[in-house]
């Protein structure tokens, strides 16, 4: 039977249950009643809560779908270019999670580059499996860090022949990225699966402007984070697979070990909604959004901000992602850090900052009166007089090791045991292993995972943290002047 993309199964099927408005003797206790007592409470929340139920005859089961949440499944790995898509409620992490620990056994070696997400480490943890870690390449124009280099993923294979997988990200969370398809190529010819955690790419190949797909580079598995890029509810997120190389009965098992039984209805018809959206509108859902961009980008002629991706800031290889306006102040007089809260001061919240750039994420829901507000504030920004703002560091912008050949490292186990710390100021913890998580959230990408060792470069990067005052996570200081780290017994 053909599927009809125009339909939205899984929401259609939560309509129609709600409008028998049968009494509810089953869990949820709200029983489709706002009466919390607080009628603003009622106000906001009280048309969802009909949609939000449990597995029932009439709604399905996300562990074992037979009726519209199949088909709202089948619907989306069609629409995406997959043999096989599973809903997520736990974000792309449940799905990172759950692709890892499906493919590896304990002690299973995979390739992998250094700079992923956290989830991607703790599936690791999870699966107890060892890593090499390649230092991705590092864009010469921006300073940020993209994926590996062919040669070096070609070269890891070579060295390992028994790696499970090769995981990498891809767009990085700036929406860069490069053409994926001569690496997957590279390692399906030793017949190991691709494992993309492509979280921020989600609308990749439904507008002429953006980059192509991981699916469509020939990826085995992809995560895409349908929350953040498309139209679906926080946590909404989506696993595609494709092709004979993945064990796909382990990988669906884990997704029931790694996601609640109880999962969200609403959240899953959003997933079914943006499906919908996205299939329908094609490009035409993202005309506002890359409007808007556009607009911004020359509005900015008019202002010391510049955008990366634009003009002479544009890398030769590197594939911008039109919906990340990436933005820098090019007389270095303010900081990514102090553009975003300039921005924030004339309520135009952005995504995420760092030392040099700010990060604006756009979507479907962008209008053009959006467009209009940042434009307006990046206008009143760069009319106030300022002395400079921005400390200059005649350092590396990041830790990661270059070179025309990279060195291959050797694998790093992964596990959760805990090591007998000590805490140290982070002046004299060079050469010295980590015992603790440091994360700046967002983007997620630990800068150190417990047993790594920490190099100047990596000390450098947090005192700038450290001075700017970016948000920290898993360490036990979260303003970074000491850290913590394993005894030297321990090592």
């Amino acid at each position: 039977m053909a599927l009809d993309q125009r339909k939205a199964p899984l929401f259609e099927a939560l309509v129609a249950h709600d409008r028998l408005r049968a009494g509810a003797f089953h869990v949820p206790g709200h029983k489709a009643r706002a009466r919390w007592g607080d009628e603003r409470a009622a106000a906001y929340y009280g048309s969802l809560l009909g949609l939000d139920v449990t597995e029932l005859s009439d709604t399905d089961d996300l562990h074992h779908p037979e009726g519209p949440l199949l088909e709202a499944q089948e619907l989306a790995a069609e629409c995406f270019g997959a043999e096989e898509t599973r809903f997520l409620v736990g974000g792309s992490t449940s799905g990172n999670l759950a692709m890892i620990i499906g493919l590896c056994r304990p002690g299973d070696l995979v390739i992998a580059q250094r700079n992923v997400h956290k989830s991607i480490v703790h599936g690791l943890m999870l699966a107890g499996a060892r890593a090499v870690l390649l230092s991705p390449e590092i864009d010469r124009l921006s300073g940020l860090a993209t994926v590996p280099a062919e040669r070096q993923v070609a070269e890891a294979l070579e060295r390992y022949p028994e790696a499970k997988a090769l995981i990498l990200s891809s767009p990085n969370y700036y929406g860069m990225s490069t053409d994926l398809s001569p690496i997957v190529a590279a390692a399906h010819r030793r017949d190991v699966p691709v494992l993309i955690d492509e979280a921020h790419g989600a609308h990749f190949g439904f507008h002429p402007e953006f980059p192509p797909s991981a699916l469509r580079a020939g990826a085995d598995l992809v995560v895409q984070s349908t929350h953040k890029m498309l139209g679906a509810m926080t946590m909404g997120a989506m696993l595609h697979m494709q092709g004979k190389r993945i064990p796909r009965a382990a990988i669906r098992q884990a997704l029931t070990m790694v996601q609640s039984s109880s999962p969200s209805f609403p959240i899953m018809a959003s997933l079914d909604l943006a499906r919908m959206q996205l299939h329908s509108g094609r490009k035409h859902t993202f005309f506002d959004a890359v409007d808007t961009t556009a607009q911004v980008v020359e509005t900015l002629e008019k202002t010391p901000f510049r955008a990366l991706g634009y003009g002479k800031y544009a890398s030769s290889g590197i594939a911008y992602d039109p919906l990340k306006l990436v933005l820098f102040d090019e007389t270095a007089n303010l900081t990514g850090f102090a553009l975003r809260d300039e921005l924030e001061g004339l309520r135009c919240v952005a995504e995420m900052a760092d030392e040099k750039y700010v990060v604006l994420a756009l979507g479907p829901g962008t209008t053009l009166e959006d467009g209009q507000r940042l434009q307006e504030a990046l206008l009143e920004i760069a009319g106030r007089g300022r002395e400079k703002r921005m400390e200059i560091y005649h350092t590396k912008e990041h830790m990661f090791e270059e070179g025309e050949n990279p060195s291959i490292p050797e694998p790093v186990l992964f596990d959760r045991e805990e090591y007998e710390a000590v805490t140290v100021r982070l002046e004299h913890s060079v050469g010295r292993q980590a015992a603790e998580w440091v994360i700046p959230y967002p983007p997620g990408i630990p800068v150190l995972f417990p047993g790594e060792t920490i190099t100047e470069g990596i000390v450098d990067r947090l005192k700038r943290w450290r001075h700017e005052g970016a948000r920290i996570q898993g360490a036990q200081d979260l303003l970074l002047r000491e850290i913590q780290v394993r005894r030297e017994k321990d090592c």
